[in-house]
Order: structure tokens, then C-alpha cells, then sequence
């Protein structure tokens, strides 16, 4: 099976720009990159110095249950986003990440998270995606368990 890493839709990015508010109500940080990078949900590389970015609390799910993991994220303030790609994404530049299962009802399905080699994501996100029970997998910090990128099938 072949996968995708999908960034944040395009409509979603557009309205937390236009908004400037977060998954907490809160005003968005805005701030000038002052190196080294912060990795962008939207365009899935790393911020340049001088560039502005957004630091924002996200929740990357349509509904809400006790899953839905909120959390820190960053967007460069103005960039084209990038369409899903069966590439492995620039913020993906650490040795490991946290690779977990999701159902379609957007619920952890267990003992399908783990920390991942950074070369192995595709390959694990494709056993899993292979299962009825599993709809998207996420990626995630393994140091700060922050969200990356969902991946799909491609």
C-alpha cells in the first residue's frame, strides 16, 4: 500500500490565519524566526530565519471525545502549503517519531502507537493503514509529542 503525508487542509490554515485565533480562542502568536527553524504544518518544511511564523494550540480533528489531542503547533504566516506527497515531509528531520492509529470515529486505536526510525514511517503507517479498523495515522514529536502531518492512503 502506498501512503501520502498530508498537511493541514489549505481551508483550515486559511481561517486560523484569518481569524488569528486558536483551538483555545486565544489570540495566535505571531513572531520572526530567529533560526533554528520551526517545523510548519501547512507547507511541512522548516520556518527560514526572518521569516514570520504563527504558534497556535491546534487540534487536528473534525469532532471532539477524549482523544482529541490538542496541542502546540506552528504555521509560517503566509506560505502556499504543500499538497499530500508519498515523500517524507522536511519537518520529519528528527530520528524518531510517534506513529499511532486512528478509527474513522477519530479514537486512539491501541497498540498501534509507537516511537518509529524516521526511515520506517511510510512502511509502519502502511501495516497499519492496511487494517479496517485504523482510518488515518498520525505522526508525532517524539520529544514533545507536538502533531506533524497525517498520513493516508495514497
Amino acid at each position: 500500500m502506498s501512503v501520502h503525508f498530508h498537511p493541514l487542509p489549505a481551508a483550515e490554515v486559511a481561517a486560523i490565519r484569518a481569524s488569528g485565533i486558536d483551538a483555545y480562542g486565544n489570540p495566535v502568536e505571531r513572531a520572526i524566526c530567529d533560526g533554528p527553524g520551526h517545523p510548519c504544518r501547512s507547507c511541512l518544511t522548516e520556518t527560514a530565519a526572518g521569516q514570520p511564523f504563527l504558534t497556535l494550540a491546534h487540534r487536528p480533528f473534525e469532532g471532539q471525545n477524549a482523544f482529541t489531542e490538542t496541542g502546540p503547533i506552528y504555521l509560517c504566516e503566509s506560505c502556499a502549503g504543500t499538497p499530500p506527497s508519498a515523500a517524507l515531509p522536511a519537518i520529519l528531520s528528527a530520528p524518531s517519531h510517534i506513529v499511532r492509529g486512528y478509527s474513522a470515529e477519530e479514537r486512539i486505536v491501541y497498540g498501534t502507537g509507537q516511537v518509529t526510525p524516521t526511515a520506517e514511517i511510510s512502511a509502519y503507517a502502511a501495516t497499519l493503514l492496511a487494517r479496517d479498523d485504523i482510518a488515518f495515522v498520525d505522526v508525532r514529536s517524539a520529544s514533545n509529542n507536538c502533531f506533524l502531518c497525517r498520513i493516508k492512503p495514497a
